[in-house]
């Protein structure tokens, strides 16, 4: 059986989870675990699925309503024991100091570039494995 690795979506727009999903593919990258996803559509449910474990990216949405993934990344790494990396998904490019103000691991421009963001996801992963190890 092959490894697996659980990438959190946060959004509230169902189009962008399926960007996410679509970009990212079954396996990002070749030498990274192919990539099962957890949806969330509320900052509740990204709470949840953090307190269950197993998730190993979180992908924020910085353009979600009612509470952004800027907010969210940064409750989650003040308030997540061992907070999984975070890909913030952002507006424009010039919102990237926003982006770190919410100590999100990295950023990617909206709409989802496929090979960038597929780079970017396969990054945390391999970092994610390396700290495992």
């Amino acid at each position: 059986m092959q490894p697996t690795a659980t990438v959190l979506v946060y959004s509230d727009d169902a189009n962008t989870r399926e960007q996410v999903r679509l970009a990212a593919g079954r396996r990002p990258a070749p030498d990274v675990p192919v990539v099962e996803f957890v949806e969330c559509a509320t900052p509740g449910a990204v709470i949840r699925e953090l307190d269950k474990g197993g998730i190993d990216v979180c992908v924020l949405d910085g353009e979600a309503v009612p509470m952004g993934g800027m907010g969210v990344c940064r409750q989650i790494k003040d308030e997540v024991f061992q907070c999984p990396p975070v890909l913030l998904l952002i507006a424009r490019p010039q919102d990237a100091w926003l982006a770190t103000w919410s100590r999100a691991d990295t950023a990617v421009a909206l709409p989802v570039e496929p090979v960038e963001f597929a780079s970017a996801l396969a990054a945390l992963l391999r970092r994610k494995a390396l700290v495992r190890a």
